[in-house]
C-alpha cells in the first residue's frame, strides 16, 4: 500500500522520501517503484508528468525518523495494528513540525485517537487509499475531532493534484468503506465455512447479480487476510458488537500463512 501511494505521488513529480524500519524494504520498494514507472512509460499505461529520468529520481530513502523535521506532508502506511501505529506516532511527535500535515492511511482505526499522540492534532486527517492506489481514483477522507478546515482543504487540493477525488466522512472506527465491507467479507467467509456455497460461487453471485467488479472473497485476498482479521478485531473492540466477530475460518487461514495474494494462497491460488 505504501509503495502504491509513493508511486502515485512520484509519477506526479512530487519529491518523496520513503521510510521503513527495515532499510532493505525501503531500498527494494524504491527499485520496484522505479521499475513500475519505467514499464508503464514503455507500454503507455500511465500519464507521466515530465521526463522519466527526472520522475524516477523523485523518490529517495529516509534513513531515520529525524528527517521528518523537513517534511511538509507525512503519509503513514504501516500495518493495521493500533499499538504499532500508536508507537510510531509517539516516535514521530519528536520530529514533525507544527505545520506538518499528517495523513493517516488506515481502514478502521480512529483518527482522533491516533492524533492525540501528536502535538498538532488539528493537522491530522485520515486518508484511506484503496488498492491498487495508482488505479483507484477516489480516497475516503476522514475528519478527526480536531481536524481543521484548512487541513481538509489542503489535503483535498493535494489529492486532486494527483488525480484523486476525495469523499469526506466523519471519524468513527471503520468509517464507511470498512465498516460495511468487512461485514460482507466476514459473512462470505462464514458461508464458505458453513459449506453453503463455494468460494467461486459466492464471488460469482456478487459480480454477476450485483455487478460488483470483485467478489468479497477476492477482495479479502487482495487486501490480505491478516489485515482483514486485524481490522475486524479493531471493529469488534471499538463497538463491542458481536456482528464484527471474526470468522474462525479466516483466523485459521491466517494462522496457516494463507494470507491471499501476497502469500500466493488465500481463498484462491495465485
Amino acid at each position: 500500500m505504501g509503495q502504491g501511494v509513493a508511486q502515485t505521488f512520484v509519477q506526479n513529480q512530487y519529491n518523496v522520501c520513503l521510510f521503513d524500519r527495515t532499510p532493505s524494504i525501503t531500498r527494494s520498494a524504491i527499485k520496484a517503484i522505479q521499475k513500475k514507472i519505467h514499464m508503464d512509460s514503455i507500454f503507455g499505461n500511465s500519464s507521466l508528468k515530465g521526463n522519466i529520468k527526472d520522475i524516477t529520481g523523485c523518490v529517495q530513502p529516509m534513513e531515520t525518523l529525524a528527517s521528518l523535521s523537513q517534511a511538509d506532508i507525512v503519509i503513514e502506511n504501516i500495518t493495521e495494528d493500533f499499538q504499532a501505529k500508536k508507537a510510531l506516532y509517539q516516535s514521530m511527535s519528536e520530529f514533525i513540525s507544527e505545520n506538518c500535515i499528517v495523513l493517516v492511511n488506515t481502514s478502521c482505526i480512529s483518527i482522533t485517537e491516533l492524533a492525540s499522540h501528536l502535538d498538532n492534532p488539528w493537522n491530522v486527517i485520515g486518508a484511506h487509499f484503496m488498492n491498487p492506489v495508482p488505479l483507484i481514483g477516489t480516497v475516503e477522507l476522514i475528519r478527526g475531532f480536531h481536524t481543521t478546515q484548512d487541513t481538509i482543504n489542503i489535503t483535498m487540493s493535494l489529492l486532486s493534484s494527483i488525480g484523486k477525488r476525495s469523499i469526506l466522512v466523519n471519524d468513527m472506527p471503520g468509517f464507511v468503506s470498512n465498516r460495511i465491507s468487512h461485514l460482507m467479507m466476514n459473512e462470505a467467509a462464514f458461508i464458505v465455512q458453513d459449506q453453503v456455497a463455494s468460494t467461486e460461487n459466492v464471488d460469482a453471485i456478487f459480480k454477476e447479480c450485483y455487478g460488483h467488479k470483485m467478489g468479497p472473497l477476492e477482495l479479502a485476498d487482495l487486501i490480505g487476510l491478516d489485515t482483514v482479521v486485524c481490522s475486524l478485531k479493531v471493529l469488534y473492540d471499538s463497538y463491542q458488537d458481536s456482528k464484527f466477530r471474526c470468522c474462525p475460518l479466516l483466523m485459521k487461514m491466517v494462522n496457516a500463512g494463507l494470507l491471499g495474494r501476497k502469500s500466493g494462497q488465500g481463498f484462491y491460488t495465485y
